[in-house]
């Protein structure tokens, strides 16, 4: 079955760095779209960054945009976020999402979700 794993949060102090993972299993990695979406307490699910099944990329949110770097490895099935200078704002769900459109159908899978907590 499709699996979306996510790892690497935690806690760290700003201006720190975390790098998370999302390893995907039970569908053909390589040719879904992959997007990281945050969500903090008491507002939406944004989009933080994405990439096409061609590796392409995209930062959708400006206050992210030369702080976090998303990448993909379709040997291993794994997409990359990598976060540096982070806020106290970045604090928030960090989830997985592969996507993909075929014959007028939409795929569309979420990880669980990592924590990712930034504090003094």
């Amino acid at each position: 079955q499709v699996q979306l794993v996510e790892s690497g949060g935690g806690l760290v102090q700003p201006g720190g760095s975390l790098r998370l993972s999302c390893a995907a299993s039970g569908f053909t990695f390589s040719t879904y779209a992959m997007s990281w979406y945050r969500q903090a307490p008491g507002k939406k699910r944004e989009l933080v960054a994405g990439l096409t099944s061609a590796g392409g990329s995209t930062n959708y949110t400006d206050s992210m945009k030369g702080r976090f770097t998303i990448s993909r490895d379709n040997a291993k099935n794994t997409v990359y976020l990598q976060m540096n200078s982070l806020k106290p704002e970045d604090t928030a769900v960090y989830y997985c999402n592969a996507r993909r459109l075929r014959f007028g159908l939409t795929y569309d899978y979420w990880g669980q979700g990592t924590q990712v907590t930034v504090s003094s």
